[in-house]
């Protein structure tokens, strides 16, 4: 508790009001479930950010990097140590010419959207995704065909307190996950090499598949998108249909009945809803087909 009051404190100096004590984190979730994290900081700037990590790490506490929190599950029993939100206030976009820069906390609907202003192709499969370059860069974010790793020319880290940049070979792309998320990196900035293209085009196909989303996934229901890594050789919402799951609940969690490969909070659901009801999807389908499910979601902070 001591060192908690010692690194609140140093840190109320720097980030004044961006800095709160028991913060819900289901204000900061797609999910909108979750816990209070101890200490939730967002930084404005980079500087800001490394300020942050010295500080916990100075009182020894431990941290987790967020961003737009749409692919975590957070306990209901919140986050011990801090969280450092890359919010969208830290999230500088810059185009010139086929090349798009932008910093973590910028939303892939922004960079999507400066595409479109610049009519630069190649971007339009990530435009519906909620979520944020740095958590799109980890994971390897992909939909409709396109993955991060097709458009990613290159991406700025801090590793072990230094900064480095890596060439789209060296961030070790993989279906949703990357070397970055191996070795724990945190992700700063991202360079996307896109291609001229044309205005209406562009926006014709962004208006197609959002329209395809819209229609096909529960939009309208708090989630973390797909709950589950595509199985090879398999699809996720038809192994889990197949075994009887479709709008299966879990308190207030279901199975998406628009879509089964979406877990969904159909109203007051808890983490540990969401968290029960996709280790019994997991349960049931290994039952049933042999087939090992992995969660695309990240699950932070403590269940009990």
């Amino acid at each position: 508790m001591e060192n908690f009051t010692a690194a609140f404190d140093e840190l109320k100096n720097v980030f004044k009001d961006r800095v709160t004590a028991f913060e819900p984190m289901s204000l900061h979730t797609s999910f909108r479930v979750g816990g209070p994290a101890d200490i939730f900081i967002k930084p404005v700037t980079m500087d800001e950010v490394l300020i942050s990590i010295a500080v916990f790490k100075e009182f020894n506490l431990p941290y987790i990097i967020i961003g737009k929190g749409s692919n975590i599950l957070v306990g209901d029993n919140g986050v011990r140590g801090g969280v450092v939100q890359l919010s969208a206030l830290y999230s500088e976009l810059k185009a010139e010419g086929c090349r798009v820069k932008a910093a973590a906390g910028a939303s892939l609907g922004s960079v999507a959207s400066l595409c479109l202003d610049n009519s630069l192709t190649g971007f339009e499969f990530a435009s519906g995704i909620p979520g944020s370059v740095g958590g799109a860069v980890i994971m390897n974010a992909g939909a409709y065909g396109g993955e991060i790793k097709d458009i990613v020319s290159s991406v700025k880290v801090l590793k072990n307190g230094e900064i480095h940049t890596l060439t789209n070979e060296e961030c070790g792309f993989r279906y949703r996950g990357s070397r970055i998320m191996d070795e724990n990196m945190l992700v700063l900035e991202a360079e996307f090499n896109l291609q001229e293209g044309d205005y209406e085009e562009i926006s014709a196909k962004m208006k197609e598949l959002t329209k395809k989303r819209n229609e096909k996934q529960p939009m309208e229901y708090p989630s973390a998108g797909s709950t589950f890594k595509r199985p090879e050789g398999y699809f996720a919402g038809k192994l889990i249909e197949d075994s009887g799951l479709k709008g299966y609940f879990v308190g207030g969690a279901q199975v998406s009945e628009k879509h089964c490969g979406f877990v969904i909070n159909k109203g007051n659901a808890t983490a540990k809803d969401i968290a029960d009801l996709i280790k019994h999807i997991q349960d049931t389908v290994k039952d049933k087909f042999g087939v090992d499910l992995e969660p695309e979601v990240r699950f932070v902070g403590e269940f009990v």
